[in-house]
């Protein structure tokens, strides 16, 4: 995330901040400064603005801050305090303009929790209609869409269900990107220094086997009826699901499979950038096992855990609860192997619903 969070700071959010919370309101109304703020020179309290002269900038400046000297320090601009009016206000040296900066830098904890579950929620929508769209439109067997168990209306109700719950599972993840932007985990830049390359091809399975062991077991246990009918039955409502039901959870429950994504990194070293990748191809993969498929007989079918297994899932409810692999169903006596007759298929062809 702080890859992301960097390049958009530098692509437009500087931009964007400087106008929504810009310094210039604090030096105009006072606000909320500190008499420590500016060279150490002590500053008078104002009276709030008359409703009169309400403006945007009146709202920003009760606004919390760094110090301004601060600010202004680090864009390279010298301030002074203008006292020679009753209501001191903060100008520069060099030509008496205030700098088009922000009054919230970089690494102000608002600043970076308001980008941050902007940037995810509208980067979550991006790639859930994108490879939703394109595995329905390319992979899906529209047949399934005749099958007796697919509900009326559902691709619709999948995607308001989706709609729904993608805020609030980014927003609940929002404090694990947090930590991560502030350098509370384990991620890191430098490959030599951190293992070598050895270590990060290693890193991969370790992720994958991590995220997966884990994941299988807070998916088994929101089948518990304890869990089961508040958060994860609503998943289970789409029997047949379409790709669009990828994300078509109640918040929670999609929250808690996440968690052990942003879990590993506080316990194992993993490179930033691999990191952002292998976040993005979680979240094709996850679109991907709901597109209904019944494919068998590929040399890898005891091994990956892909979409006709978790088809079977949806089917029968307490089979297949891994997320890539097959090995933790089989240690836990979960596994179905997804034979060519559970296709459900078979069902609309013996039914005479499609030739």
């Amino acid at each position: 995330m702080d890859i992301l969070l960097n390049a958009c700071d530098n692509l437009f959010l500087d931009f964007v901040w400087a106008k929504l919370v810009p310094v210039s309101a604090f030096a105009e109304f006072g606000g909320n400064a500190s008499s420590e703020e500016v060279l150490g020179s002590p500053i008078r309290a104002q009276v709030p603005p008359s409703l009169d002269t309400w403006s945007w900038n009146n709202l920003v400046s009760q606004l919390p801050h760094p110090p301004l000297s601060a600010i202004l320090a680090s864009s390279s601009q010298e301030s002074l305090l203008n006292s020679s009016s009753s209501s001191p206000s903060l100008t520069l040296l060099n030509n008496g303009t205030i700098p088009d900066v922000s009054a919230w830098p970089r690494d102000f904890i608002p600043r970076q929790i308001l980008s941050i579950s902007v940037l995810t929620i509208l980067g979550a929508y991006f790639l859930y209609f994108m490879f939703s769209w394109l595995s329905y439109t390319f992979i899906f067997n529209h047949d399934m869409m005749r099958h007796p168990r697919f509900l009326k209306n559902q691709v619709r109700l999948e995607i308001q269900t989706s709609v729904k719950a993608i805020p609030v599972m980014t927003l609940l993840t929002v404090p694990w990107f947090v930590a991560e932007v502030r350098g509370k985990s384990k991620l890191y830049d430098d490959v030599e220094a951190n293992g070598g390359w050895v270590y990060l091809v290693l890193s991969v399975p370790m992720f994958l086997l991590f995220t997966d062991y884990c994941i299988y077991w807070i998916h088994r246990w929101l089948h518990l009826p304890l869990f089961y009918k508040t958060l994860h039955k609503p998943h289970h409502k789409w029997i047949v699901p379409t790709p669009f039901a990828s994300y078509a959870f109640h918040p929670i429950d999609g929250y808690l499979q996440s968690v052990p994504y942003h879990l590993f990194v506080f316990f194992f070293p993993l490179h930033r950038m691999l990191y952002l990748t292998l976040f993005v191809l979680i979240t094709i993969w996850t679109i991907f096992i709901h597109d209904s498929d019944m494919i068998t007989g590929h040399p890898l079918e005891k091994v990956i855990n892909g979409p006709a297994h978790h088809t079977l899932h949806h089917i029968y409810f307490t089979v297949n609860y891994g997320q890539y692999f097959t090995w933790a169903d089989r240690v836990g006596s979960s596994y179905r192997h997804p034979d060519s007759s559970l296709d459900p298929l078979l069902e609309l062809n013996t039914n005479g619903l499609i030739d």
